[in-house]
């Protein structure tokens, strides 16, 4: 009855279990392929990011009512295919607010200071001391491109830091209280104001490649870029001519135009010593993974029993 295909917490799936038949296989993302062989009978599908529902996937899924999305990016999800299915999607919203906007800050810290990337200087038998002398967060702006949720928990944490805020987001009121505290302005003013920008955007057609070379050349020269967003917001190739080039100091990418990040795509990364890169792991906690999982266990279960 529910199918889940990707990593989810096992108490979660052990609720799922005692509650109706529940399939956990967490590799069957990597296997595509043999999910629409699996579909009948299956009444909710549980998915991260990787798994693609389309609307193939979809049309060999008659029996299926609601798809539960461990997290909340939902771009792997034919929206349009599921509504006219009568398929609901439900994300986890809110329940990893906290992770990412904890990484963002994590990432501001250690891009600012500069220190934590010497390792191998050290183990060498330098002392490079200044080079690694940095610079704090307080006092500095964080901009956050995108004001929803995340970005809102975001911009809490880097206040507490002594950090100023600016924002840009169409979609967020200008009346709204959310605005208490932050310079409310457009793309190019957090271009020209921010020491640190965080991406906080869905990759939609409008925001493909938002992130580019005529964008990273607005950026304060001291600047850093941290994504954990979606991928193809950020031009990875003009990304990386900035680093080479000192145009901005720093960046952190959580996520990659491909993923699973392959050796190939990750080549062009190579010898910068000023990008942190992680996979896809800025809303995934211990904790937030507890969150995400029970909330999506208990709505889906709510949706099948009323369905």
């Amino acid at each position: 009855m529910i199918l889940i295909t990707e990593f989810m917490d096992e108490d979660a799936v052990a609720s799922l279990k005692s509650a109706v038949p529940a399939e956990y296989q967490p590799d069957l993302a990597d296997r595509q392929g043999d999910i629409p062989g699996m579909m009948a009978g299956i009444r909710a599908l549980i998915v991260r990011n990787r798994t693609q529902v389309t609307e193939d996937l979809l049309a060999a899924a008659p029996d299926l009512k609601v798809v539960g999305r461990l997290g909340v990016g939902l771009d792997n999800i034919d929206l349009a295919a599921c509504k006219a299915k009568g398929v609901e999607v439900i994300p986890a919203t809110g329940a990893n607010n906290l992770s990412v906007a904890e990484y963002v800050i994590s990432n501001a810290l250690v891009l600012l200071r500069g220190a934590y990337q010497a390792n191998a200087r050290m183990l060498a038998g330098e002392w490079p001391r200044m080079d690694c002398a940095g610079r704090e967060v307080h006092g500095k702006t964080l901009g956050l491109i995108g004001f929803g949720a995340i970005a809102q928990e975001t911009a809490k944490l880097a206040q507490g830091l002594g950090m100023q805020i600016c924002a840009t987001d169409p979609y967020v009121l200008a009346d709204s209280p959310a605005w208490t505290g932050v310079m409310r302005t457009d793309l190019s003013g957090v271009l020209r104001a921010a020491d640190v920008i965080s991406l906080h955007v869905p990759l939609v057609d409008a925001t493909r490649h938002m992130v580019n070379a005529q964008t990273l050349a607005a950026m304060k020269p001291g600047a850093v870029l941290i994504n954990a967003a979606r991928g193809g917001v950020v031009d990875e190739d003009a990304l990386v001519a900035a680093l080479r080039e000192g145009k901005i100091a720093g960046a952190a990418l959580d996520v990659f135009e491909t993923e699973p990040l392959t050796a190939e795509a990750a080549a062009k990364f190579e010898g910068l010593g000023n990008l942190i890169l992680t996979p896809h792991i800025a809303g995934v906690t211990e904790e937030s993974n507890v969150r995400v999982s029970t909330m999506i266990a208990e709505m889906v279960l709510d949706r099948l029993n009323k369905s």
